[in-house]
């Protein structure tokens, strides 16, 4: 009598193989997640998604993209709110709930990556210029799998300096 009573969703999660619902896009890393791209090594310009070929600049005659991490913070550029479910390989909660997406350019590369919003982040909580971090969230879950998918989340503010002067 005296247990506590176990959170089922935990006690799902422990259970569960989490796997990255499309392999190669996003680390795993539950702390600091990083979108995975491709660089050009000769003139530097950023893809995402991560492909292998040439690379995309018209300029460029590089036959070649090299895999690397991107920033996991930026800006939002655009948003706007989804009303339909969306293609495989998600999966739409039933009944289907609305949700924000957001266009983020990511702060070092200056590359635009959508992405959904964490839930419960609507689209009038954005807006332009707003700061965003990298997150992952789970998307669905079968019988033996959880599936990951990064979503942006409003970034936690940076400490002022009298926070940081008085902790």
């Amino acid at each position: 009598m005296g247990d506590a009573p176990v959170d089922y969703s935990d006690a799902v999660s422990e259970t569960l193989a989490r796997v990255p619902i499309i392999d190669g896009w996003f680390t795993m890393d539950e702390i600091a997640p990083s979108l995975i791209g491709c660089r050009c090594p000769r003139c530097g310009t950023y893809v995402f998604p991560p492909r292998a070929g040439d690379c995309p600049s018209p300029e460029c005659e590089s036959e070649t993209l090299e895999p690397v991490e991107l920033s996991r913070t930026g800006r939002v550029w655009s948003y706007t709110e989804n009303r339909y479910a969306p293609p495989p390989p998600y999966v739409a909660t039933d009944p289907f709930e609305p949700y924000a997406l957001a266009a983020v350019e990511l702060e070092a590369e200056g590359l635009v990556v959508l992405g959904k919003v964490a839930t419960g982040v609507l689209a009038a909580d954005l807006q332009v210029g707003m700061a965003m971090q990298l997150e992952l969230d789970i998307s669905h879950r079968d019988d033996t799998n959880e599936y990951v998918v990064y979503v942006w989340a409003p970034a936690a503010p940076a400490p002022s300096n009298q926070q940081r002067a008085n902790p």
